[in-house]
C-alpha cells in the first residue's frame, strides 16, 4: 500500500523507506573516500584566509619523502606512492609479505592568485600541511570608507 498526497503524488511506502536505509553504506553516506577503483584516498580540509589557502592532507604512516607536490598553471596535484617489502626466514618456512600504497588529488586553485614562489609543505603526525600563499595583489583588503561630498 502507497499513500498519496493530495497533489497526487505518492508517499513512499515504509518498507520502501527501510530497503533505502539498510541497502546504503552505513557510515558512508555522500562522503565517499574510495576512488573508482574502490582503493581510498586521503580525506582533504581546506580553508581559505585572507592571506592564504591551507591544505591539510590526512595521510597516516606515510613519510615525507613519499610525497610529490606539483603546481602545473592553477593546478595543485599531491601525490604519494609508499611500498614496503618484509620477508621472514624461520625453520621450514619463508614467508613474503609486501604492500603498495598510493594516491593523487588533484585541486584547481583560481587563476591569478596564488604566490607559487613561496608555497610551504610540512609532514607532521601523519598529516601533510601546505600553506598556499595568496599574490599581494588577491588579499583581500578592508572594507574602504567612501566620503560624501
Amino acid at each position: 500500500m502507497s499513500l498519496v498526497k493530495r497533489d497526487g503524488s505518492r508517499i513512499p511506502s515504509i518498507s520502501s523507506l527501510f530497503d533505502d536505509f539498510f541497502s546504503r553504506e552505513l557510515f558512508n553516506w555522500g562522503n565517499s573516500n574510495f576512488s573508482s577503483t574502490s582503493t581510498t584516498v586521503p580525506s582533504v580540509n581546506i580553508r581559505e584566509t585572507a592571506d592564504n589557502y591551507e591544505v591539510e592532507v590526512a595521510a597516516p604512516g606515510m613519510d615525507k619523502k613519499d610525497f610529490n607536490i606539483a603546481l602545473d598553471g592553477n593546478l595543485l596535484t599531491i601525490s604519494s606512492a609508499k611500498e614496503r617489502r618484509e620477508e621472514k626466514k624461520e625453520a621450514n618456512y619463508t614467508r613474503r609479505e609486501f604492500s603498495y600504497q598510493s594516491f593523487q588529488r588533484s585541486f584547481e586553485l583560481p587563476k591569478d592568485v596564488v604566490d607559487e614562489d613561496k608555497i610551504n609543505a610540512r609532514y607532521e603526525n601523519g598529516l601533510l600541511y601546505l600553506t598556499i600563499p595568496k599574490k599581494e595583489e588577491a588579499k583581500q583588503k578592508a572594507p574602504r570608507m567612501i566620503e560624501i561630498k
